[in-house]
């Protein structure tokens, strides 16, 4: 008579704790490669730029039907802004109405109420500033702080040889605030 020898098929426990060690070294070394938390805060980055072109933008279309900016009276109205910060208390110079207020549904349409509730709930770490000296050729800037690695090395660069990578219009006194060390701003256009 034959004997039938069962063979158990499965891992033994040594081989089970090895697998397991191996997959947390694979795991730290995938999540040290792609710093969730850089990731993030590029991508928040990366918001702040959509939100300052589509409020430059709105201040163009504006300044085009207008002839004169939101946060000013008239058009000689020397209104200048020294990285003035965006949010729903933003009154324009001299006046009663907001200067979001008029771009928005309220006042041109240049945009969306919902856009500018969004920015006035924004964290202060995430706020928009705008910057405009009223001097001729000059443009209105906007500005945020850059929060993740690539974007605050991009800030920096421009920062380099006392500002001088900064547009030649914007204003030097606003240089010491745009290029801080810790906490750099890119400033659109």
């Amino acid at each position: 008579m034959k004997k039938f020898l069962k063979i158990k098929a499965g891992f033994t426990m040594i081989e089970l704790l090895i697998v397991i060690a191996v997959l947390g070294v694979l795991a730290t070394a995938v999540l040290s490669a792609i710093n969730p938390i850089e990731q993030i805060n590029r991508g928040r980055d990366t918001g702040s730029r959509s939100d300052s072109e589509q409020l430059l933008s709105a201040f163009d279309r504006y300044y085009t039907t207008q002839e004169l900016y939101p946060w000013q009276d008239t058009a000689d109205d020397a209104a200048d802004l020294d990285l003035r910060i965006v949010n729903s208390a933003w009154k324009e110079t001299g006046g009663n109405e907001g200067v979001l207020e008029k771009l928005s549904a309220g006042g041109t349409a240049e945009i969306k109420e919902s856009f500018v509730n969004r920015l006035d709930k924004l964290d202060d770490r995430y706020k928009l500033h705008v910057h405009y000296t009223d001097s001729p050729g000059n443009s209105a800037y906007v500005c945020f702080e850059a929060r993740s690695g690539s974007f605050k090395t991009e800030a920096l660069t421009r920062c380099e040889t006392n500002c001088a990578g900064l547009p030649s219009d914007l204003d030097v006194s606003a240089c010491d605030l745009i290029c801080d060390a810790d906490f750099p701003k890119i400033c659109l256009p």
